[in-house]
């Protein structure tokens, strides 16, 4: 249905200047300058107006391959319909019409009809969930929109809108290149070549050039590998490239792991259970029961036994707790993900932005042979201050090269505010660097004329610029990386040859600056009579060095807090980042990640290493430095080969290997790459360390909600498969018709089960250690509970029956009664698995409460009520009994509270 929505929006569309929109596709983009394009597409280099905007999306439609056709409300619950032991059960409603008992037929429908209810609001919950979650990881882009930047949701684009591309985002539509700097687009999804293409903005020929060969233009959903750009759209949605090419296809989010395990236990259990209703018939049956009505008890018992729901209340679980986890931050992007947070052992974290602020401040600088501290002056200045307590202003001829440069070579946009108030867009340090150099009152460069962009392989950036003499080229990038390649300094005034002390010196000073916490950069220069060939051989050598500037990114107090947590938690912080080791190891110690003794290994160290060495190594590295992204994939490796679950951090295209590779992938929700966040299970929306360690805390929740529930419903049908088992080996007399065991099964297992999946975290949640991940569901004494829970509940409603025939009264409906009642007892017991619901609170979970104060009530109704009576064969109870069925039912309550009281004192132990 989408597709063809879509195609008759096509046939119904027309695009700017002129022919039809199949016309206008086939236009030869490449063949036009970026002026005739923007001309074509009625655009300009400024963008769209907005409103402009909204009215050719109303022509185009979203930029999507087709808008998913949602089930409706009627087919989802239509759909409650289609399980087969439902159909068994309207055959049972049926046969009881068939033998005269109308008022059981009439019930039993209602019952269904309820259960497809439940069952609705069930999934019709989880499917908006899972849309709320795809709304979140909708991928974005950048545009000009009414003269200013802004970043929207890429559905929205239209043709004619300007976009900034750059490295680590997906395409976001087709577009002619406006303008490139060092640009490479991995286009291996449509054109199958797997090297990345080197792209331009100059027109080209011949028209008819093969896909491939069209430099200048970028196509929908390819990756951007290098470099950035900016581009006209020229076609949306099924009207681009990959549009024509691809068939949309719907596939519903993979099952969990936990889902096939319960669902191969659903279709074992199923056997028993159809086994065991077999007998209760043949043993009812030989006892001398109606057998019309031994059928329609034991097809009842299996409906009610059998959990059929378990594997969908199992994606509801995992659903809302991953919308609830987003709510936190946390984007859970797969719902396996959730089932595995609880099992993490190792968390491998980037430093910048994620353990610290990600707030760049330039605080000292090294300029000639001096070394400043940047002290704030009066509004957005600040003053160069030397350990001799002298101040000089920044705007000194003498540094007029070093702020230049750093203006220069910086691609972070700087905007002035009211009073003087300055901000920047842009990479957090290239956006402080940039803040520094305006304080400073830069002045500029020159025109930049050219760019090798920064790259993690690189760790630096170079930019040429042309002045009335000719041209310079700056540098900037780690010092390490820059200092080997520096042959000068300059004074000042001119560059002078660096000599063997001097060279020590200033290594001396940039790694003082870097023991301090601070990452050091350098920047470098040359000048040039004539352009400069554009290579990194030709630029970075021979450099003469500007100075250094120490940046500060502090770390986030919350961090610290979240490494203890996850030590309790038996988890293991890691550090990682391309900063220098001395940097590294004091951010490191500040955060409580690593001790003075702890080694820092760098991606040096990682290369030298054979698989075993390294496999020792990183059991005990706490931080690793100067690593670029393809070592993080041997950590990860190394960590798994040593049976670890590893979550890893990453943001940019280099990192996706590793967060493919890694158990828990974990991308950064602001500063993270398009293609990261696509290759991630965990997208941080906040790119902070602390959200990890929730999202741990969240999956252990949701886990233990999903056990719970299972403990609560198994443990009803057990007992309830066993009254009706025993009773007649007892000797005593059908115990429940099928409407009892139906209504049960109804109240019981609907609401009171579902508001156990919204329990909130226990209170050792994170003072146990992680999850083995090939544990059974049913361990840590799960299946022993459920046993001999539903065999006291069992006995429980058995001695009840019993003792009522014994002595005269309502048996049936006492013993319908406090097996209904016993299950909402059971229910308030399993909310925690050790901590006593008097010290939980009864109204902590106010889901739960409603639910089991409305199950009683309605239980109370079936007693009472003269109507509900006919209907459900139940007789009036005194005061008295319905007093005796209440104590009876507070046993299994009671038993159960003892068993978390030994466990707790177990843990004292």
């Amino acid at each position: 249905m989408a597709r063809a929505d879509g195609k008759k929006r096509l046939a119904l569309s027309y695009v700017f200047g002129g022919g039809s929109l199949q016309e206008q596709t086939r236009l030869p983009w490449h063949t036009l300058d970026q002026s005739s394009a923007l001309t074509r597409l009625e655009s300009t280099a400024n963008g769209l107006s907005s409103k402009e905007a909204a009215a050719r999306a109303e022509r185009h439609g979203p930029n999507s391959l087709g808008e998913t056709a949602g089930t409706s409300l009627l087919g989802i619950f239509l759909a409650q319909f289609k399980d087969f032991m439902i159909g068994v059960l309207l055959v049972a409603a049926l046969i009881s019409g068939f033998i005269g008992e109308a008022k059981d037929t009439i019930v039993i429908i209602v019952i269904v009809v309820l259960n497809a209810v439940v069952g609705f609001v069930q999934e019709y919950r989880s499917e908006k969930a899972m849309e709320a979650l795809r709304n979140l990881s909708a991928p974005q882009a950048t545009v000009w929109r009414d003269n200013e930047v802004a970043v929207i949701d890429a559905t929205g684009l239209v043709p004619g809108d300007i976009v900034k591309i750059e490295a680590g985002e997906i395409v976001p539509a087709d577009m002619r290149l406006l303008n490139t700097a060092g640009l490479q687009v991995d286009e291996s999804t449509l054109t199958g070549e797997s090297m990345p293409t080197l792209k331009t903005s100059d027109p080209l020929a011949p028209e008819k050039l093969p896909l491939g060969d069209r430099l200048n233009l970028v196509y929908s959903s390819t990756i951007i590998t290098a470099g950035h750009g900016r581009g006209v759209v020229t076609a949306t949605g099924i009207n681009s490239e990959l549009g024509r090419i691809a068939e949309l296809v719907e596939a519903g989010e993979p099952r969990t792991p936990l889902q096939k395990r319960l669902a191969g236990f659903g279709r074992t259990l199923a056997l028993g259970v159809l086994a065991v209703s077999a007998l209760v018939f043949a043993a009812g049956v030989a006892r001398g029961e109606d057998p019309a009505l031994m059928l329609l008890t034991a097809i009842s018992l299996a409906v009610a036994a059998i959990p059929e729901a378990l594997p969908a209340v199992v994606t509801i679980s995992l659903a809302l707790g991953a919308q609830q986890l987003a709510k936190s931050e946390a984007l859970i992007r797969r719902l396996p993900a959730v089932e595995t947070l609880g099992s993490v052992t190792f968390i491998c974290s980037d430093k910048t932005g994620t353990l610290t602020k990600n707030e760049m401040t330039a605080t000292e600088v090294f300029i000639g042979d001096r070394l400043f501290k940047l002290e704030p002056a009066s509004g957005s200045s600040f003053l160069l201050a030397t350990a001799d307590g002298r101040k000089l202003a920044p705007s000194s001829p003498e540094f007029e090269l070093f702020w230049a440069g750093l203006r220069g070579c910086n691609n972070a946009i700087v905007k002035e505010g009211g009073e003087g108030e300055l901000s920047a867009v842009g990479e957090p340090t290239e956006v402080a660097l940039a803040l520094a150099a305006k304080q400073a009152k830069a002045s500029a460069p020159g025109v930049r004329v050219a760019e090798l962009p920064f790259n993690s392989e690189r760790k630096r950036m170079t930019t040429v610029h042309e002045r009335p003499a000719g041209f310079v080229s700056f540098t900037k990038g780690a010092f390490d990386v820059l200092f080997s390649k520096v042959a000068s300094v300059w004074t000042g005034a001119s560059a002078v040859s660096l000599t063997e002390a001097e060279r020590r010196r200033v290594e001396e000073i940039a790694e003082a600056m870097a023991a301090d916490g601070l990452r050091v950069l350098a920047l470098t220069g040359r000048f040039w009579d004539e352009k400069p060939e554009m290579s990194e051989t030709a630029l970075e050598n021979q450099m003469i060095l500007l100075g250094l500037v120490g940046l500060m990114d502090p770390a986030r107090p919350e961090a610290v807090e979240a490494v203890e947590l996850s030590r309790a938690a038996g988890i293991t912080p890691v550090m990682i980042t391309g900063d220098h080791p001395a940097t590294a190891r004091r951010i490191a110690q500040d955060l409580g990640i690593a001790t003075e003794e702890d080694v820092v290994v760098t991606g040096a160290d990682i290369e030298d290493l054979d698989g075993d060495r390294l496999q020792a190594l990183v059991m005990e590295a706490r931080v690793y430095a100067r690593v670029a992204p393809e070592h993080k994939i041997k950590i990860v490796q190394a960590l798994q080969n040593n049976g670890e679950l590893v979550a890893m951090t990453g943001d940019g295209v280099n990192d996706a290997p590793a967060l493919k590779a890694a158990d828990i992938g974990v991308a950064m929700g602001i500063t993270g790459t398009d293609v990261a966040k696509e290759a991630s299970d965990l997208v941080l929306l906040d790119d902070n360390f602390a959200t990890i360690v929730r999202a741990i805390a969240g999956g252990r929740r949701i886990y233990d909600n999903i056990r719970r529930f299972i403990k609560y419903t198994l443990t009803s049908n057990t007992a309830e498969i066993l009254v009706m088992l025993l009773a007649p080996f007892m000797g005593l007399p059908l115990p429940l018709l099928p409407i009892h065991i139906l209504w049960i099964n109804l109240v019981t297992d609907g609401l009171p089960g579902l508001a156990l999946a919204t329990e909130g975290p226990e209170s050792r949640l994170m003072a146990r250690g992680p999850r083995n991940p090939a544990e059974s569901i049913f361990a840590r004494g799960l299946w022993q509970h459920m046993i001999w829970v539903g065999i006291l509940m069992a006995g429980v409603s058995l001695f009840s029956q019993a003792w009522w025939l014994e002595n005269g009264g309502a048996w049936q409906t006492v013993v319908f009664t406090v097996l209904a009642l016993s299950q909402m007892g059971h229910a308030l017991a399993v909310r925690s698995e050790t901590d006593s619901l008097f010290r939980q609170g009864l109204f902590t979970n106010k889901f739960l409460v409603g639910a089991v104060t409305l199950t009683l009530a309605l239980q109370i109704g079936i007693i009472y009520l003269p109507i509900l009576q006919g209907l459900f064969h139940t007789e009036a109870l005194t005061p008295q009994e319905l007093g005796a069925v209440l104590l009876l039912s507070t046993l299994v309550f009671l038993a159960v509270e003892g068993e978390k009281l030994i466990k707790r004192r177990n843990y004292r132990v």
